[in-house]
């Protein structure tokens, strides 16, 4: 079902001057650093709290309680739903750079309100700030990558974003660990020291969203051509600017009649509801896996395989450290394998790891070789989730949807995403506690065999195909035919 990139350029008609070596990479480079810098934030943000949990619960802190935990964790992740849902559509209104702008400017809000805090409503309120900032950077990042990057290597640039997202979390977990086992005891209001060091990213972006430049693709449907065309002068080898922008003006031009696309429109075309409901299961597969089980509980989840408090710290690094490697690898293999068979080799890898967790955690005596038998297969759990699945996720979302409803479509799926996200983190730890871990492995599981028959049956392949095509095939139905 994958198609080669000569392929699809002639089947779509366009015939682009192929990518060559030139400064042009270096830009690409720089400005993707500069706008993932919004993934590492998002990383960080998302997975600070897992360490910071048992200091923020001590009675001469914020003496947070079994729910004040779990609002406390949820609260950014049901804001962020909400961010993902609205950040889309600002962002197709004022622009991606200026959206990303003002996201940086909330990280850093939201980070000085969550360190002044003094109650869990106070927190509470930083948390919806920052998952505001987070969950629009979940949506406006990965579009706007994908609408700067060059068809051949849209996945891998535009993956780039998940591997600073994972990076963040591991930046989160090594001091977590490092602050926690060195100054923890003495100075309990360390977990304040952990969340102000998310202010340097975010500082870092606000400073370096100066270089970017908006989206070609969103002044050419906006009508600024002479803008879009310098800013791909500027990213694409010579010569390939101006038939580039031929192909996005007339792929723009094909969808002239809907623009300001509305929901009714949306869900009055057949083959967008199908691309949208598409979308929305991505989203919810992507969490069902439990891999947030691991990154904003992984303390608790170590703790009940049989590791002391400081060990879960520092045995939290192993399968963050996984997550960084896998997500290196995943770029490299983004552009080369199909994305749907990507798909189901993740989903099949984590059902059977699920499996194995639960068979280990129920099966095996306490004590032990039982807690490094856990954490090895949850390094693997995470890795191969990392590697089949995170990278894909983002990438996929980010082009299957026509430019007119992308906003619309993208925000919709990552709300479910994060929805889906938020919930399960409100109750797993209530969960752990009344079914145990092994139990609660077995549901992951056999929620990824549900997610194995869905890609299987509904998910269509995106590999080698420019945005106007996949926008021109999902609009005709060809997308979702087999054998396309």
């Amino acid at each position: 079902m994958s198609h080669s990139p000569t392929a699809t350029a002639q089947a779509g008609g366009a015939k682009l001057p192929p990518l060559t070596p030139g400064p042009y990479r270096a830009r690409l480079t720089v400005v993707a650093l500069i706008a993932t810098l919004g993934g590492l934030l998002f990383g960080y943000d998302t997975s600070v709290i897992n360490g910071a949990q048992s200091f923020m619960e001590q009675p001469d802190q914020l003496n947070l309680t079994p729910l004040g935990v779990g609002i406390a964790v949820s609260s950014l992740l049901f804001a962020s739903a909400v961010g993902a849902l609205t950040g889309g559509r600002i962002s197709d209104r004022i622009g991606r750079k200026t959206t990303i702008t003002v996201m940086a400017s909330m990280f850093i809000v939201g980070v000085v309100v969550v360190v002044a805090a003094v109650n869990l409503p106070m927190l509470a309120l930083g948390r919806v700030i920052l998952g505001l900032a987070v969950g629009s950077a979940s949506v406006v990042v990965p579009v706007y990558l994908a609408e700067l990057a060059p068809y051949e290597i849209r996945g891998s640039l535009a993956g780039r974003n998940e591997m600073m997202i994972v990076t963040g979390q591991l930046l989160a977990i090594i001091m977590n660990a490092i602050i926690g086992n060195i100054w923890g005891e003495q100075y309990p209001w360390v977990w304040r020291v952990m969340f102000t060091l998310a202010a340097i990213p975010a500082i870092l972006l606000l400073l370096g969203v100066t270089r970017l430049p908006e989206s070609p693709r969103w002044l050419a449907d906006k009508g600024r051509e002479e803008e879009a065309l310098k800013i791909l002068d500027d990213l694409r080898p010579e010569g390939r600017a101006e038939p580039e922008l031929a192909e996005i003006q007339a792929a723009s031009r094909e969808e002239a009649s809907r623009v300001n696309m509305s929901v009714k429109e949306i869900f009055s075309n057949k083959n967008l509801v199908r691309i949208v409901l598409i979308g929305c299961g991505i989203g919810f597969f992507q969490q069902t896996t439990g891999i947030n089980s691991i990154l904003y509980y992984g303390e608790k989840v170590l703790e009940q395989s049989g590791f002391s408090r400081n060990g879960a710290l520092i045995a939290n690094i192993a399968p963050a450290t996984i997550s960084v490697i896998a997500a290196i690898i995943a770029l490299q293999m983004m552009d080369r394998f199909s994305r749907r068979k990507t798909f189901l080799w993740g989903y099949g890898l984590v059902a059977v790891t699920h499996v194995l967790i639960a068979t280990a955690a129920g099966v095996l005596p306490e004590g032990g070789a039982k807690p490094f038998v856990l954490l090895a297969l949850i390094v693997f759990f995470v890795g191969s989730m990392q590697l089949c699945l995170n990278v894909a996720t983002w990438v996929t979302l980010s082009e299957i949807f026509p430019l007119k409803m992308r906003a619309f479509g993208m925000g919709l799926s990552v709300f479910v995403l994060w929805m889906t996200n938020s919930f399960l983190s409100l109750f797993f730890d209530s969960i752990l506690r009344a079914v145990g871990l092994s139990m609660s492995f077995i549901g992951f599981a056999v929620l990824n065999v549900i997610a194995f028959i869905f890609f299987f049956a509904f998910v269509p392949e995106t590999k080698g195909r420019t945005l106007e095509q996949l926008e021109a095939d999902v609009m005709s139905g060809a997308l979702f035919k087999r054998g396309n």
